[in-house]
């Protein structure tokens, strides 16, 4: 690409936007590095990179955290060099990020294929991480385990160390009255007292410093040389087999030198995708279709109409020994953006446009008011094109469109982004010919103010001869310019369409809004009149207009208010639908949110059926047990024995989405001992009881009321439950129980005895008698709701079932069923 142009386009100031993104130098420098590539293939590669990044932020919080660039530091380990504990520790980690980067997407491999197969280059820990682990603590200290001779070492430092401030202790004690301060300091290296200066000489030192006042002298009492020699020697000593340490480290850095540089390239790479990812997601931006512009050989005639003449132009080339003729043209991609922004101003402010020209356009030619925006219009589609072969999503609507096309050029004439000599008519003449010079029909030439800073005549002609030249080459052009010859030349000419910027004339300010197929109107009428020129000189000026200028600019006028009209009604109709489509979200996540709800309680109601149908099939074998003792039949509880069997089966059936299928019964139809379904409970029971508009029904052990409207006839059920059975239903969980004889019949005092605002006496005396209760009713769990608040019922509560007899043993549930405010306890057999 034409370095001037990215420049002249602020290509730059992108990558630096992007380089923000980045999470380590490698990577950052990948960005400003960063070029639109010519190549279709492999920019719709880069482009699908972006995309796959974003999905995979959208499902998983990722990243190269903790990524370091360690190329330097791995470059002096394979020559022999030294790395320090921090160069280690940034190994390390950058490893620990490659590792847990590179295992997130091999489990994602078929969601993000092309970010698992660069994954799969990142290298692999070879134990290095583990060693460092091994030798260097998170603060970059040699542990002592790092080797044994290290750990004796420190161990003799420490003895050393305690020995010496014990002897300089006894001189702080005894020589108190000499000290300038009873303390213990250091001189290069080594450990000294402050003594006064008049007392030199009273004891006898090696004098290591003095202060700046002589008033104090940093003496080594002799008797102390030899302790701190040996401390200082034994210093030494593990200074060296540190060093010894961290280069067996760094050898075994140095000898995966060439996979961990090209791992590095590689985890730069995840980087910067994820970089332009998360700008992507900053701009609001989609990623657009990219074309190919490809080419094919035909014999081709290029008309070009120029005002009334038609040229009619023959291209032929002929191969080497070959009769055929043929020649090379472009098949044409247009370019459609829609709601297309300038990503470097604030989306929230920035004015969108849309370019759609009709098929086959390969011209675009943009009339406007100055500081109307058709400067910016053009740095948008350019810097866009840029962006899209650069693998970057761009600021518009899903659904925009570009050519990949094979060199971008531009001529600008904005301070910001020509220098001053290139200002002039000749600068920018120069760098039209040294454009013209490059272009083909797979190119992207923009032109601002085409012509401008000379005759207007000479200008208008020389504008018109270059896009005559453009259009020839084939490619494809946009131009904005204030010449109303182009704006013929546009109307006139087939391949170009007008473009204009339109103006407010009652706030006689710009809209910025960009319409294709219409040229510009100067409005310099509408502008002096409102502005208050006397209205003679206005009817003046308009009698020097030809009458068909001006009705063609009242034609323009009407059919431009046409189209705001229309565009207005289309953006009105396209929120509505956007609100719409919100919701219809908002509701199904509401819906979704419900129906978990729902499912959460019947799952909750499904553990605590579980539990009675356990205590239930318990006292039916204690009842069998009696009965055979007593040589009674048993034929009377084998009906029960096949209730209690469905009733287990509802239980144990998954919990379903609704169904609308069924058929809700009235209270009227409804029958003692007859089977319904409880829909808000979807369990299986019989009813034992009738009210108004709700009944009782019974379900295993439980009994519930439900209303009628919730009841559903199980299908095809004709014969209701016998009075037999019912009363046989209603002993609830189990009244007989194997601790009772067969004539002894205790009922249950319930699963749940609640203790909370109680006083703890109180509490106790009820717990004792709820236990025996629950006993003798053969319960095999009971729950004791004794609240959290101060503990001490909780407390109390727990102490009493340790020495309880009726109490095997107990245990806190999980917070989703009550935490510490609730005990279970397990019943003794």
């Amino acid at each position: 690409m034409d370095t001037k142009t990215l420049h002249v386009l602020e290509y730059p100031k992108i990558l630096e936007r992007l380089k923000a993104f980045c999470d380590f130098s490698a990577s950052m420098e990948l960005a400003l590095a960063l070029k639109p590539t010519d190549s279709h293939d492999l920019a719709l590669a880069h482009l699908a990179e972006t995309s796959e990044a974003r999905k995979l932020f959208s499902v998983q919080d990722i990243g190269v955290g903790g990524a370091h660039d360690i190329r330097p530091a791995v470059d002096l380990a394979a020559r022999g060099g030294v790395l320090d504990p921090q160069q280690l520790l940034d190994i390390k980690s950058t490893l620990i990020s490659c590792r847990e980067l590179k295992k997130s997407l091999e489990r994602r491999t078929d969601e993000f294929p092309r970010l698992a197969q660069i994954a799969a280059g990142l290298p692999e820990s070879h134990g290095i991480v583990d060693a460092i682990t091994r030798v260097l603590s998170e603060r970059g200290e040699v542990l002592d385990s790092a080797s044994p001779k290290l750990a004796t070492l420190r161990r003799e430092i420490k003895i050393a160390h305690d020995r010496l401030m014990s002897r300089l202790q006894k001189y702080l004690t005894e020589s108190a009255n000499k000290l300038q301060e009873p303390i213990i300091t250091q001189r290069d290296g080594r450990y000294v007292i402050p003594l006064r200066a008049e007392f030199k000489g009273q004891i006898k030192a090696v004098v290591h410093d003095q202060s700046s006042s002589g008033a104090t002298l940093f003496v080594e009492p002799l008797p102390i040389v030899e302790l701190n020699n040996t401390m200082r020697e034994l210093q030494l000593q593990a200074r060296d087999e540190e060093r010894r340490i961290l280069y067996e480290l760094s050898v075994q850095v140095g000898e995966h030198r060439e996979e961990l540089t090209y791992s590095l390239e590689n985890l730069a790479m995840l980087d910067l995708i994820f970089a332009k990812a998360k700008y992507a997601e900053e701009l609001r931006a989609s990623e657009p279709i990219l074309h190919s512009m490809k080419e094919e050989r035909h014999l081709h005639r290029t008309q070009v109409q120029v005002g009334k003449r038609k040229v009619i132009s023959e291209q032929l080339s002929a191969h080497a020994k070959q009769s055929e003729q043929s020649e090379i043209v472009n098949r044409q991609s247009s370019i459609k953006l829609i709601q297309a922004r300038h990503p470097l101003l604030d989306f929230q402010s920035v004015v969108p446009i849309d370019i759609d020209p009709p098929e086959g356009t390969r011209a675009i030619i943009i009339t406007g008011p100055n500081t109307g925006g058709k400067t910016v219009s053009l740095k948008t589609v350019g810097l866009l094109a840029l962006m899209a072969q650069s693998g970057l999503h761009i600021p518009a609507q899903s659904g925009s469109e570009l050519p990949c096309f094979h060199a971008v050029y531009a001529d600008i004439g904005d301070e910001q982004s020509i220098e001053q000599s290139l200002s002039t008519f000749s600068g920018h003449i120069t760098n039209i010919i040294r454009i013209l010079k490059h272009i083909d029909n797979r190119s992207l030439v923009i032109f601002d103010e085409l012509g401008a800073g000379t005759d207007p005549q000479e200008g208008a002609a020389l504008a018109r001869a270059i896009l005559s030249h453009l259009l020839e080459s084939g490619c494809t052009t946009l131009v904005a310019t204030h010449y109303p010859e182009l704006k013929t030349f546009a109307h006139s000419t087939e391949g170009v369409v007008n473009a204009s910027l339109e103006f407010d004339i009652k706030t006689l300010r710009p809209t910025y809004h960009l319409t294709i197929g219409l040229p510009g109107r100067s409005n310099a009428l509408l502008i002096a009149q409102r502005l208050g020129l006397p209205q003679p000189i206005i009817d003046s000026a308009k009698a020097e207009i030809h009458p068909d200028d001006l009705r063609a600019d009242k034609l323009l006028d009407d059919i431009r208010k046409e189209r705001n009209r229309t565009s207005r009604e289309r953006q009105k109709l396209e929120k509505a639908r956007e609100r719409l489509e919100a919701q219809t979200k908002e509701l199904e996540k509401r819906l979704e949110k419900i129906e978990d709800e729902r499912r959460d309680v019947l799952a909750k109601a499904r553990a605590e059926g579980e539990l009675e149908v356990a205590v239930l099939k318990q006292n039916i074998e204690s009842l069998k047990s009696q009965l055979k003792k007593a040589k009674q039949p048993l034929e009377a509880i084998k009906s029960l024995e096949e209730k209690i069997e469905k009733i287990e089966q509802k239980i144990e059936a998954p919990v379903e989405r609704k169904s609308d299928k069924s058929s809700v019964v009235s209270d009227q139809s409804l029958k003692l001992g007859e089977r319904v379904t409880v829909s808000t409970l979807n369990a299986e029971g019989v009813v034992t009881a009738l009210g108004e508009s709700d009944a009782e029904v019974q379900i295993g052990s439980l009994r519930v009321r439900a209303r009628s409207v919730d009841l559903v006839r199980k299908s095809g059920e004709q014969n209701p439950v016998s009075s037999d059975q019912l009363s046989a239903l209603r002993l609830g969980s189990g009244q007989v129980s194997s601790r009772q004889s067969p004539a002894v019949s205790t009922k249950s005092p319930g699963l749940e005895l609640n203790l909370r605002g109680k006083l703890v006496d109180e509490g106790l005396d009820e717990l004792e008698k709820y236990l025996e209760r629950a006993y003798s009713a053969g319960l095999l769990f009971v729950r004791i709701v004794h609240g959290k608040g101060t503990g001490k019922m909780r407390e109390a509560v727990r102490s009493a079932l340790k020495g309880n007899p009726y109490v095997a043993s107990f245990e806190e549930p999980k917070d989703n069923e009550g935490g510490a405010g609730v005990t279970v306890a397990k019943m003794a057999k």
